[in-house]
């Protein structure tokens, strides 16, 4: 098992940007691939994008072109870059490695 930890949400204005970072803890971090997902309170779970240990990304259709992940195999820490924020975007995002391990999520919250 893998102790995933998520950052760097936060409160930022429409069209805005952040950086999240997922980070393994005390481990390595070998994985096959990576998921961020997002919840936002009374909603079900969304994906949002992937990243594979070859390096293959993919994304939901309402994030394309505006978020980009990143990382490799082996490195401590996969990210997820959002730019063109919008309040659509506030939710809870947390990664998980191989369908396995999940980190206890960062708060993005998108104003308008």
């Amino acid at each position: 098992q893998v102790r995933l930890v998520e950052s760097g949400g936060g409160l930022v204005q429409a069209g805005g940007s952040l950086r999240l970072s997922c980070t393994a803890i005390g481990s390595m971090f070998a994985f096959n691939f990576i998921d961020w997902y997002r919840q936002a309170p009374g909603k079900q779970r969304e994906f949002v994008a992937t990243i594979t240990s070859s390096g293959i990304t993919n994304y939901a259709d309402v994030v394309k072109g505006r978020f980009t992940v990143s990382g490799a195999n082996g490195d401590k820490t996969v990210y997820l870059q959002m730019t063109s924020l919008k309040p659509d975007d506030t939710a809870r995002y947390y990664c998980v490695r191989d369908d396995k391990d999940r980190g206890p999520g960062t708060q993005v919250t998108v104003s308008s």
